[in-house]
């Protein structure tokens, strides 16, 4: 169980106001309905979808898609950090070799 204390925010999203309960930093979690709210209204505007639920649904699978493309990118990040540290321990002097945080 986390040792954070959660706490409830207002936040507001399409005009309709959303209390939550979360251990996150108000901060955080005031971005986060804002990043929504436009995510909605930028599909709301295109025209095409009128219903304000099934553009919120529209929302979820565009952030949920840059969710994954992060996820993919930051794991091949890892990867070629990993690679890169691995070429520099093999160039340190054996005796320093196991302990190289690099």
């Amino acid at each position: 169980m986390s040792a954070n204390k959660k706490t409830s925010m207002k936040v507001e999203i399409l005009g309709e106001a959303y209390v939550l309960r979360t251990e996150a930093a108000p901060e955080h979690t005031k971005a986060v309905a804002e990043y929504l709210d436009k995510a909605i209204r930028q599909i709301l505007s295109g025209g095409t979808v009128i219903e304000a639920n099934r553009a919120a649904i529209l929302a979820a699978l565009q952030i949920t898609s840059e969710l994954f493309l992060a996820r993919e990118a930051n794991g091949t990040l890892v990867g070629s950090m990993q690679g890169l540290s691995a070429d520099v321990r093999r160039l340190l002097p054996p005796g320093k070799r196991e302990g190289a945080l690099i």
